[in-house]
């Protein structure tokens, strides 16, 4: 059967990896590309159906799903910036959690199975790395609203996935943020000493891995929550150690340091990072590597 899928959030990282992956990749899949702003992809893909599509608008919510009848809704749109969450807490409560209610009323209506694209921000940092059945208390704002968005999907009567996941990596079409590692590429090229966490614990995830672990949940109808990452638990510390090495650049430009050097207002935990078997097991979900991923952004930045 032809899989419609939805995804929102297209112009953003993952949703950019995901328009790349279900254009060139899947047979039987029809794909509908939708972000509140332009189509940032529009000159690379001419043909890609996209629709403006404003989470936090529930009347477009409504006429979009009504008017397009996806199959599948993958939902990649949200307010990620951690500090800006902390400091604008209504925007991001209705951007984070509003909207997620907003999807899952449609979604329940005209019978489409949601994905919904959670974090290892819910979780408190005291221990990791984390399997699904762990039981969540966020240190951030950011973290309760994905939190709260998290319990409205598993409340919901629609056929819904969550997949969670950590620190996200990447490069993309007119994307404006930087990543750990560009960020530390571009800093030891340019002779600038950086200060990078030594006490917190992550298993980074490339934005490929985790938009095929969004499609392996699409293509099985998966029911439930599935963690994808990597499955490397590194400090910041040690993953700007290997892109230093990968690109032959000066190592004692970075100085190790706890969390405790930066003032940030948000929070973060401490210790996190993903147990990916059940994944692994029931979608065939095979992560790269951090030294692979290191390698596919060395040759999509053309170094």
């Amino acid at each position: 059967m032809t899989k419609r899928i939805l995804v929102t959030g297209s112009n953003g990282l993952l949703g950019q990896k995901l328009v790349e992956l279900l254009r060139q990749q899947q047979p039987g899949v029809e794909l509908i590309a939708s972000s509140r702003g332009t189509n940032k992809l529009a000159d690379l893909y001419p043909d890609l159906r996209f629709v403006v599509l404003d989470v936090t608008d529930r009347a477009q919510v409504q006429q979009v799903l009504q008017a397009e009848r996806p199959t599948h809704l993958i939902h990649t749109a949200a307010m990620t910036n951690v500090d800006e969450c902390e400091l604008n807490r209504e925007s991001c409560w209705l951007q984070n959690v509003t909207a997620v209610e907003y999807l899952i009323e449609a979604c329940q209506q005209f019978d489409i199975h949601l994905t919904y694209v959670s974090t290892d921000f819910i979780f408190s940092g005291e221990q990791g790395p984390l399997t699904e059945e762990a039981a969540p208390g966020p240190v951030n704002f950011y973290g309760e609203s994905k939190l709260a968005a998290e319990q409205a999907v598993q409340a919901s009567s629609a056929r819904w996935a969550i997949v969670r996941t950590v620190l996200v990596y990447g490069t993309a079409h007119e994307y404006g943020r930087t990543n750990i590692v560009l960020w530390v590429r571009n800093s030891l090229r340019a002779g600038k000493p950086i200060k990078v966490v030594d006490d917190q614990l992550r298993t980074p995830t490339l934005a490929e891995d985790l938009a095929q672990g969004c499609w392996l949940v699409a293509q099985h109808d998966a029911a439930g929550v599935y963690n994808i990452s990597s499955s490397e638990l590194l400090t910041p510390y040690q993953m700007a150690l290997q892109v230093a090495d990968y690109f032959h650049l000066d190592k004692s430009l970075i100085t190790r340091v706890d969390a405790s050097t930066f003032s940030q207002p948000a929070k973060r935990p401490l210790r996190t990072g993903f147990i990916i078997t059940k994944a692994q097991r029931d979608l065939g979900y095979v992560p790269h590597t951090f030294q692979e991923g290191i390698a596919l952004l060395a040759r999509q930045t053309a170094d």
